[in-house]
């Protein structure tokens, strides 16, 4: 017993036993739970019913709002990703160059991202696009539109006020790609120049190759996070109009703490589980046809 008490396994399995007590208890456990429910027939209310395949089957057979949901939500992620990550990398090559002050522009750039996600946001959002926010008197004062528009309530525009949000929430990605870009050689650049090659063709040649890493990086955590967006739909549109904004986790958080439907929520959680997953597993498999390992030499 001595010698275990001394050895060093012993010594780091005990700095780690509060981790690995959350990851059991908060991460594992839910997650085996959540299983099972899906199974159930569950309202919270009372003790669950096995149910089987039915959860499943009411959902790809009967349940419309489930691929309108899955729509929506790929829509808002496919179209918001590229949009934050262009917005990023523009900004992140603009303050990647030695100019005075740059230090304080990064830091009032990034401020958006750490508050972005928050409620008071949220609601601040739901404002500016209201019928008579500010972005209405702005477009009326100026002479752009005659009457004010319901950006919020339009089945065309509303979902575009969410992915408006998700580009203004720019700050992490930019960060990442500002300490991508300081890792490409300088050497680089220089033999380009020497070369006669222009701006653009130094950063398509090099500079987007170089940091494509850092890009497929990006591009998948900002994937997986838009699938799990929840917070602003809920407040700034809460679905609306006509389901038009309609986000899976909203659907989930509906069927769960609405409907009572807890049985069913836990399946559909599921569900997304496996496309992000079957996602996940594409992106990682088409990254070889476009991201640069310099290590590989490819």
């Amino acid at each position: 017993m001595k010698r275990i008490l001394r050895s060093d396994h012993f010594a780091g399995y005990v700095f780690i036993a509060p981790w690995l007590l959350g990851f059991f208890a908060i991460t594992i456990t839910p997650i085996l739970v959540s299983l099972y429910y899906s199974f159930t027939k569950y309202d919270i209310l009372s003790a669950p019913q096995w149910v089987g395949l039915m959860n499943y089957e009411t959902m790809f057979k009967y349940d419309y709002l489930f691929p309108q949901s899955l729509k929506v939500t790929f829509m808002y992620a496919f179209t918001s990703v590229p949009l934050r990550l262009l917005f990023a990398l523009f900004l992140a090559v603009l303050l990647s160059q030695k100019r005075k002050g740059v230090g304080v522009y990064r830091t009032i750039f990034y401020v958006p991202s750490v508050f972005g996600g928050s409620v008071a946001v949220a609601v601040m959002w739901r404002q500016l696009f209201g019928v008579n926010g500010a972005l209405n008197s702005i477009l009326t004062s100026v002479g752009a539109i005659d009457r004010n528009i319901g950006w919020l309530t339009g089945p065309n525009t509303a979902l575009w006020t969410l992915v408006a949000l998700a580009v203004w929430q720019f700050g992490s990605p930019m960060l990442i790609f500002l300490a991508g870009l300081k890792q490409v050689p300088y050497s680089l650049y220089e033999s380009a120049m020497i070369d006669g090659a222009s701006p653009w063709q130094r950063f398509f040649r090099i500079t987007l190759p170089m940091i494509s890493p850092i890009i497929f990086f990006n591009f998948l955590v900002q994937i997986i996070n838009g699938f799990m967006m929840f917070t602003q739909a809920l407040i700034i549109t809460n679905g609306g109009p006509f389901n038009r904004t309609l986000l899976y986790v909203l659907y989930v958080y509906r069927k769960a703490f609405t409907d009572y439907s807890m049985g069913y929520a836990s399946a559909l959680a599921w569900v997304m589980l496996v496309v992000v997953g079957v996602l996940t597993a594409v992106i990682f498999k088409t990254s070889s046809y476009w991201v640069y390992y310099e290590s590989k030499g490819e």
